[in-house]
């Protein structure tokens, strides 16, 4: 790869500090955790093609206020994108077993997968739907109420 440009986004495991700074160091503009989800990785390739779209104008950056901006170009702001009190890495943890299931879950059975209450769960859940990864629907199981169940959409 000697003499061409690429960039590179990372799609890693790897949480080591020491890991983290060698990417910066060798110019990595992304860094993404596994696992994560879809919404996740969208947010990042958006931000990716804001920053491409700012450099390949080929001109003079005339202002530092122009250099931040292409430097800001980048960034994701994750957390910003959450709902309030919802953390990244239990939402890739209800993913992940939505992701993994042959069927649908419901709140309970992903409370229970997940290790939380099943109101987290359905919270996280609802997060889910919300941004089109996962769908709700309705299962019936004789007399009763029916109870919600969340499927990945794949």
């Amino acid at each position: 790869a000697a003499g061409h440009r690429a960039d590179v986004i990372a799609v890693t495991s790897a949480r080591d500090l020491d890991v983290v700074r060698a990417a910066v160091s060798l110019g990595i503009v992304q860094y993404l955790l596994k696992p994560f989800v879809f919404a996740t990785l969208r947010d990042r390739l958006l931000a990716y093609r804001t920053y491409r779209e700012q450099v390949s104008s080929g001109s003079e950056l005339g202002t530092q206020a122009e250099v931040d901006e292409v430097f800001a170009g980048a960034r994701v702001a994750t957390e910003a994108r959450l709902p309030k009190g919802m953390g990244e890495e239990l939402l890739a943890r209800v993913a992940q077993v939505l992701r993994d299931a042959a069927e649908g879950r419901s709140a309970t059975e992903l409370a229970e997968a997940v290790g939380v209450s099943r109101v987290t769960a359905r919270r996280y859940a609802e997060h889910l739907c919300d941004t089109r990864v996962a769908v709700r629907r309705s299962r019936y199981a004789g007399a009763g109420r029916p109870e919600v169940e969340y499927l990945w959409v794949r």
